[in-house]
């Protein structure tokens, strides 16, 4: 698979985000590390990776907030390194950490920070769109650290957003809350807007992701559809049994239910334990993570 190929049908136009050979280093040591990547608008797109495999550095530099070391970026059109205020409030960001801003309730805060924008949405819809309504006269420093969260996430849609930068969204929600929160994310969609998804619950990028990529070391390991990602070989069910001596044994099998008619008629019947698992896509990802750690260590071996 071509980890660099954008989305299908991107062009340098329509592409809401573009990336050419992205660096960024620090102290000689590559945090980004030769990034090339399309977004198209309207898109949502999952980056997956776990903790200081360059995504954050990644998207703060689209974001405006960090200079990169190399490459070429566009961002809705425009280099982020000089994005001015107009470029700004086309952008939504809900960063990872909660907001501390206490002295205000939920709708002061709001209707504050919605004066920013030339057509900011209604107070109340984005407070009842985040589950705040019975919050919305109180002070934010008095909300549980999941309520504050779903402050940040209306702070970042109420200026009615192209692009909307989610970092770890949804941590510190409880269930019920992640699943009303996937909603508003399917509603903005459908209102074109251009989601790029940082998270580390693999079940969310599965549910809103058009696309995903994973980087690793700095590096996009593979970028595709969410349900393609890996490619078909990760794909293979696996068949899993007990044999006669009680021994767990697997096999990977596009033929699973062959597989299973066969151990069945050399065991004399349904063997113990059996299972039929097909991967997610966790087991993809976690797939992903090994081989990059295994290539890693053999090349340092091989530098040694």
């Amino acid at each position: 698979m071509d980890i660099t190929a954008p989305a299908t049908g991107t062009t340098a136009t329509d592409a809401a985000i573009r990336i050419r050979g992205l660096r960024k280093v620090y102290g000689g040591v590559a945090a980004v590390d030769g990034i090339d990547l399309d977004i198209a608008r309207g898109e949502t797109f999952a980056l997956l990776g776990p903790n200081g495999a360059g995504k954050s550095t990644t998207v703060e530099i689209l974001e405006g907030y960090r200079l990169r070391t190399a490459g070429e970026v566009s961002v809705l059109g425009l280099d982020p390194a000089h994005g001015d205020l107009d470029w700004k409030a086309r952008l939504g960001i809900v960063l990872q950490s909660a907001t501390e801003s206490g002295v205000y309730t939920v709708r002061e805060q709001l209707t504050h920070f919605g004066k920013f924008f030339a057509d900011p949405r209604d107070v109340d819809e984005v407070i009842a769109a985040v589950g705040l309504e019975e919050k919305a006269g109180i002070r934010i420093s008095k909300l549980s650290g999941g309520q504050r969260r779903r402050v940040d996430v209306a702070l970042g849609i109420i200026g009615r957003p192209e692009l909307l930068f989610l970092d770890e969204p949804t941590t510190g929600f409880d269930p019920e809350a992640r699943r009303e929160f996937w909603k508003l994310i399917r509603g903005l969609k459908a209102e074109g807007t251009t989601i790029l998804l940082t998270t580390h619950y693999l079940d969310e990028a599965a549910r809103l992701g058009d696309r995903a990529g994973v980087i690793l070391g700095g590096r996009l390991v593979d970028v595709g559809k969410v349900g393609e990602l890996g490619g078909a070989d990760a794909r293979v069910p696996i068949v899993r049994w007990r044999d006669r001596s009680g021994v767990t044994r697997e096999e990977r099998t596009e033929a699973p239910a062959e597989l299973v008619a066969s151990v069945a008629r050399e065991l004399g019947g349904e063997p113990e334990g059996l299972e039929v698992i097909r991967p997610s896509l966790e087991d993809i990802y976690l797939q992903l993570v090994r081989a990059a750690e295994a290539e890693t260590r053999d090349d340092e071996e091989a530098l040694a």
